[in-house]
């Protein structure tokens, strides 16, 4: 019976060592990725208000702020998700010697750079996109026939060297709702179509579910002969109950617009090429001919809302319509200190912009001998509904003109918005589907695969207003997921994957101040770099005010709260974890450093890992384990096993071993009380608003403590906590 006990008391021991390990696979061969911190872990710098360039570009804060340990430096290009044009210089010349038209940014330096704007397209045609939120208004139904969408000249033949017909443009109207239809009305502008077809949608939602329908021409709908002109026609014998609308151009009339008159010594091709319309009419006609319009037209977001394939970058002075906001002036930017004198990736406007500002942007920075790593090719195309052979004829047309300057350059894109999948368009004439696919199958056809110097993307992976603690587990597989959707999609094994930009989500809260934030951030970071990722940016670098965010939740995408002022008040939880990342997990520098699997085998009994480990074996010959303890309630205890399943030997940490931990009793959000408002006090107030601020207490530091490494060593991980072991195994 005492035998019995004893191997009862045995298997019961071993069952609970099995189940509370951490193991690292340092099988030389089993190494997932290599990397070099002061290339691949850094953070963005975006659009802010003018008063936070002020203040943040200033020692003080810069220090703070390189506290966080983040190297390189991504300059994110706000203007084109505004639809603007960039003047990445304010001093340039314009196409038209009157003063407005497309403008050039001066390559030559003379005056500093502080400060660059964007200037708002007057020929735009989509009422929102995922950038300019309900800011701004389509000119296809805004009840002007003195203005008019144009598209972007760029993609008429004249300039891809490609008939129109391979880069056709298209208007999407959308009713919001089912409604009677059975004509159109098309007051044309120059250039006019000649060929196009007018089309309505058979599914939910031609632009969000881009395959869940097809686009049916009316019976009526195929126009093969335009005049221009206003243009009625009758596209069916009976109305039927429509949402989504779609007019089609493949043909172009080619005559000059309203910026080149027949008398005009100005001659310039862009201005006599592509389609431009001035207003849409939709509705039914009567038995006695009589034409019912039934869409809104408006000049703000109550219009009836309108979606354009592109817009032409035309735009005269007084389209700047706010200085408030703004992109850092390079020369502020490379002289402040914030790039820490490395090289930055740098983003060139695409989208709305022309390929000679792009040059002379590049052409500046060079004689001025700003390092750069990177050039990133336009901004989310994709949330631009641009579809991908157009952005592939921009990207060639751009790449050729910056690679006159310098061909040596590395140019890179399309700079997708956070998704989880595969990005689907409409399909092509193969049925083709996959927005990636297809870009890299209009590169590798014109034989210009070697532009792609690598692939960038971004990453909010949750949506803000939905973001339990469970949400947690989901984030691995998420990135991991999407890098192997992307190489699916043709993305050369030799062509480095960036995500350019990233955190929790596009939709601010009070959640980024959390330990959430910090958890997930830890996650996010050791997974990507676990599946093969080059470089990652987390987004924002630069302190900023607290937003009005999702749920009427204050919160802030930057690592601190500031005051009025832009002085730093707090560090935040993502301030710490990023610490732990930069200066505790990796050896900050230039060496290289290996990573190797790792993992627990701690579940919730869901199939959920609640600890997750990522493992690096750094320079100085230490080996790094982050684990990150999801775990919000309970504490862990673990042991690490680090074993070569090719030899299958067995190590251990040995001697002192580094712990930095970081959890609950490191730091706890406190979040702001609220007070609801049945009507706003003051203009353009929030319906919520904060009455006191949200605070964290205790607000770090992360703890610093030290134990011996040995076989039998157990390592604690506190709840909801974010821990690295550092040490050496035994020799």
């Amino acid at each position: 019976m005492l035998v019995a006990v004893s191997l009862i008391e045995c298997f019961f021991l071993l069952t609970v060592s099995a189940a509370q390990t951490i193991q690292v696979d340092i099988t030389p061969a089993h190494v997932t990725n290599r990397f070099v911190p002061n290339e691949t872990l850094g953070a963005g710098v975006d659009r802010i208000p003018a008063a936070a360039i002020d203040k943040d570009l200033l020692e003080p804060v810069l220090k703070q702020v390189f506290a966080s340990g983040w190297q390189p430096v991504t300059y994110r290009q706000n203007t084109e998700l505004a639809i603007e044009a960039w003047h990445w210089n304010p001093q340039g010349t314009w196409s038209d010697p009157a003063g407005k038209g497309y403008f050039t940014g001066s390559a030559t330096p003379t005056e500093t750079i502080r400060y660059s704007y964007g200037y708002s397209l007057p020929h735009r045609g989509t009422t929102r996109n995922d950038g300019t939120d309900n800011a701004g208004f389509s000119r296809l139904t805004d009840g002007d026939l003195n203005t008019y969408w144009k598209s972007n000249p760029y993609l008429a033949q004249r300039f891809t060297g490609e008939s129109d017909a391979l880069h056709s443009q298209w208007v999407i109207l959308d009713l919001t709702q089912n409604q009677q239809v059975d004509s159109i009305r098309i007051a044309w502008a120059q250039p006019y179509a000649t060929r196009y077809v007018v089309q309505y949608w058979t599914g939910d939602d031609p632009i969000k579910a881009q395959t869940k329908g097809v686009w049916e021409t009316f019976p009526h709908g195929e126009v093969t002969a335009g005049n221009g002109g206003t243009e009625t026609i009758r596209l069916s014998d009976n109305p039927s109950p429509i949402r989504f609308v779609r007019i089609l151009m493949t043909e172009s009339s080619n005559t000059c617009d309203s910026h080149q008159p027949a008398d005009a010594k100005l001659d310039d091709p862009r201005n006599c090429v592509g389609y431009a319309i001035r207003e849409l009419y939709l509705g039914t006609t009567t038995a006695d001919g009589d034409f019912h319009d039934i869409l809104r037209h408006t000049a703000d977001q109550e219009q009836t809302a309108t979606y354009a394939s592109s817009v032409d970058p035309w735009h005269e002075p007084s389209d700047l319509l706010s200085t408030k906001q703004a992109q850092v002036g390079f020369d502020l930017f490379y002289t402040s200190g914030v790039t820490r004198g490395l090289p930055a990736m740098i983003p060139v406007a695409l989208l709305y912009d022309t390929p000679d500002n792009a040059a002379a942007e590049i052409e500046y920075l060079k004689k001025r001998n700003y390092p750069i790593s990177y050039v990133e090719m336009g901004e989310e195309s994709d949330g631009q509904f641009m579809v991908p052979e157009d952005y592939g004829a921009l990207y060639l047309q751009w790449a050729t003109a910056l690679h006159r300057i310098d061909p040596k350059l590395k140019l890179g894109g399309p700079s997708f918005q956070g998704v989880n999948k595969d990005i689907e368009v409409w399909p092509d004439a193969n049925g083709k589907v996959s927005w990636l696919g297809r870009f890299l199958d209009y590169l590798k056809q014109h034989g210009r695969m070697n532009d792609l110097a690598f692939f960038s993307f971004e990453h909010y992976p949750y949506d803000g207003c939905k973001t339990p603690w469970g949400t947690l587990y989901d984030e691995p597989d998420l990135v991991n997921h999407i890098m192997q959707v992307w190489r699916e999609d043709g993305v050369p094994l030799n062509v480095p994957m960036f995500i350019t930009e990233s955190n929790l989500s596009p939709a601010a809260s009070e959640t980024y101040m959390d330990m959430f934030a910090g958890v997930w951030l830890a996650d996010y970071i050791g997974s990507f770099l676990n599946s093969g990722g080059n470089g990652v940016y987390f987004f924002h670098y630069l302190p900023l005010q607290m937003e009005h965010g999702c749920n009427d939740s204050p919160g802030t995408f930057g690592m601190f709260t500031v005051d009025a002022n832009y002085q730093i008040q707090q560090p935040l939880s993502q301030f710490f974890v990023a610490q732990l990342i930069n200066l505790e997990w990796v050896q900050p520098g230039a060496g290289e450093h290996l990573v190797f699997p790792a993992k627990s085998d701690i579940d919730d009994g869901a199939g959920h890992a609640l600890v997750t480990a990522y493992a690096v074996k750094r320079p100085d010959d230490q080996w790094s384990v982050m684990a990150v303890n999801r775990d919000q309630l309970n504490a862990h205890r673990m042991r690490l096993v680090f074993q070569d399943q090719a030899t299958q030997a067995t190590n251990f940490f040995s001697g002192a071993v580094d712990v930095s931990t970081f959890g609950k009793n490191q730091y706890q959000w406190h979040p702001a009380e609220t007070q609801f408002l049945a009507h706003s006090e003051h203009s353009g107030e929030q319906p919520v608003i904060a009455i006191t601020k949200g605070k964290a207490d205790p607000d770090g530091p992360v703890l610093h403590t030290r134990q011996t490494g040995e076989k039998d060593a157990w390592y604690d991980l506190p709840a909801a906590s974010v821990v690295v072991f550092r040490g050496k195994l035994v020799r």
